[in-house]
């Protein structure tokens, strides 16, 4: 069984991916945002790292995929392989922050690693407003997420919004954190827990 989350910057994947960890007996596979060399220096010059940044965590995605599939576990993944690829890197692409020679090169090297990838068997999507995200992002308090601006998130979100409504690689759970406090409240966990195991009963 391969659960992935996937949202926006502050959606709460990580927290989430915690949760069920623990709840279902998951091993987890976490974002490498902590060992990410790159990620501080892409906040202070987005043109300069870009590339940098994107490589680096579609090198660690395709890693995590190939993990997976090799550990036969359950696994619950913190964000896929597909959001660097539709989400992060054209949209860094539409606003001028990666190069076209580098962007053309970024997608054939994702092209070959998707054609020998498989999707998780159940995506769950995180939808969150950006007053919500912004909220989150300035609560969780990363230096370098300071310089994160409205104007990006919005293109990210609207981003997420396509790539959702023509996702059709297996199942897809879609969950709006906008109203919802899993973390504190169990009650809105629990519906979570309950969704996630009505479409997993649905997988067999």
């Amino acid at each position: 069984m391969h659960v992935a989350i996937a949202g926006n910057i502050g959606a709460g994947k990580t927290t989430l991916t915690k949760f069920l960890a623990k709840h279902y007996n998951w091993e987890p596979e976490y974002e490498d945002v902590l060992e990410n060399p790159y990620l501080e220096d892409f906040y202070n010059d987005m043109s300069r790292w870009s590339f940098n940044l994107q490589i680096y965590f579609l090198n660690s995605r395709f890693r995590q995929i190939l993990d997976i599939r090799e550990s036969g576990k359950d696994v619950i993944q913190d964000r896929t392989i597909y959001e660097d690829a539709y989400i992060f890197a054209p949209n860094l692409h539409a606003m001028s922050l990666m190069s076209n020679r580098d962007y053309s090169n970024y997608k054939s090297l994702f092209d070959l690693m998707e054609s020998v990838t498989k999707a998780p068997d159940l995506l769950i999507y995180l939808r969150s407003s950006v007053p919500n995200l912004v909220n989150q992002i300035q609560k969780r308090g990363r230096d370098y997420e300071n310089s994160i601006s409205i104007d990006y998130l919005n293109r990210l979100n609207e981003r997420y919004e396509a790539w959702i409504h023509d996702y059709n690689k297996g199942n897809l759970l879609i969950i709006d954190v906008d109203n919802m406090d899993f973390v504190s409240n169990p009650e809105d966990l629990g519906n979570i827990i309950n969704k996630i195991d009505a479409e997993i009963n649905g997988l067999f």
